[in-house]
């Protein structure tokens, strides 16, 4: 049984091994690697996982699993199409910059070679999130467009409505391409950044 506070073996391994591949690349960790940094025999790290594939996996698994249980569960009761929306930008972002949990997630939106049966598993449930997204842009512009607005002229004659499935895709690249920029010593902090966010997708998605 893990100590008090920390990790069980298995998750320990998960984050030490995004660390070591965030840091120097997927191919260029090896098992050995990942043994030593954990200062386990290698037998040990066979004894939890048979390969760096399954690794790999799993790794970007749990960040599936964080996304469902920071993200998506706390939605559960939120009847307003905007206000979901607004918290799931909130969320997403705070899990993105979360110093716990980011080596999780950078792995999650890195394009690293899994197996073809275990890649169609992982990209499943991230078309999940998609389709999630997607459906509830669409429920916005519609709760939007229900709502009385001031007549803009003929300008906006000529204007392309955004397509949920664009605007869903567009939304988690600004949000999961954070990380690449991201100081946490810079003048752009998480408490700002959200509300930044949010103004860019209901200034623009929804304009």
């Amino acid at each position: 049984m893990p100590r008090d506070g920390a990790l069980d073996p298995k998750q320990e391994i998960l984050r030490t091994s995004a660390r070591l591949f965030q840091q120097r690349g997927y191919d260029a960790t090896s098992m050995n690697d990942v043994a030593a940094a954990l200062k386990l025999s290698k037998g040990g790290l066979y004894h939890h996982f048979q390969s760096k594939d399954e690794i790999l996996f799993e790794i970007m698994n749990h960040a599936m699993e964080i996304t469902q249980e920071r993200v998506l569960n706390p939605l559960h009761g939120i009847a307003d199409p905007e206000e979901r929306l607004r918290t799931l930008i909130r969320l997403h972002i705070e899990v993105v910059l979360s110093p716990r949990d980011r080596e999780i997630t950078v792995m999650l939106h890195e394009n690293h070679p899994l197996p073809p049966s275990l890649r169609k598993r992982i990209n499943a449930r991230k078309k999940e999130y998609v389709h999630f997204l997607e459906k509830l842009i669409a429920e916005v512009q519609k709760t939007r467009s229900q709502k009385p607005r001031e007549d803009h002229g003929s300008g906006d004659a000529g204007k392309t409505k955004v397509s949920p499935r664009a605007a869903a895709f567009a939304l988690l690249g600004m949000i999961n391409w954070i990380y690449q920029w991201y100081k946490p010593e810079g003048d752009l902090q998480t408490q700002n950044l959200i509300p930044q966010f949010t103004e860019l997708v209901f200034g623009g998605f929804f304009a």
